[in-house]
């Protein structure tokens, strides 16, 4: 076990990780039903709104995109929540900071190097909240 995660913290990192997948997993659910009810509906619908429901459509496979990838970097985080190296940044292997974990259980990363990477990739990585 790692020195900078007490069981406590480990049980509601894990807690919080669980709590998450539940919602991840419902809303995938949804975006599965909502896809196929949305491409029902294109295909029984004429007009001149076409071009609003592809962006409505962009949007929602957009959505689910996202979703999904939470999702598995969250079962991913659940998988390894015990190793001695959870909670290690991958990175520089400093410890990310407990607040930092609490709203994000799933980072891979401290502020501070997740920040370089974006920078250096520039990209931003998409925040949740739990």
């Amino acid at each position: 076990m790692s020195y900078f995660l007490s069981p406590g913290q480990r049980a509601l990192l894990q807690q919080l990780l669980q709590m998450r997948q539940h919602e991840l997993d419902r809303r995938v659910a949804l975006h599965g039903a909502s896809r196929s009810e949305r491409a029902s509906e294109v295909l029984q619908q004429d007009g001149d709104d076409a071009p609003q429901r592809d962006a409505d459509r962009e949007i929602d496979l957009a959505r689910a995109d996202h979703d999904l990838e939470e999702l598995g970097a969250v079962s991913d985080a659940l998988a390894r929540v015990h190793d001695a190296k959870f909670g290690l940044c991958i990175d520089c292997g400093e410890a990310i900071a407990f607040d930092r974990l609490k709203l994000e259980p799933w980072a891979l990363r401290c502020v501070a190097c997740e920040a370089a990477r974006e920078r250096k990739s520039g990209e931003l990585t998409p925040r949740s909240t739990i």
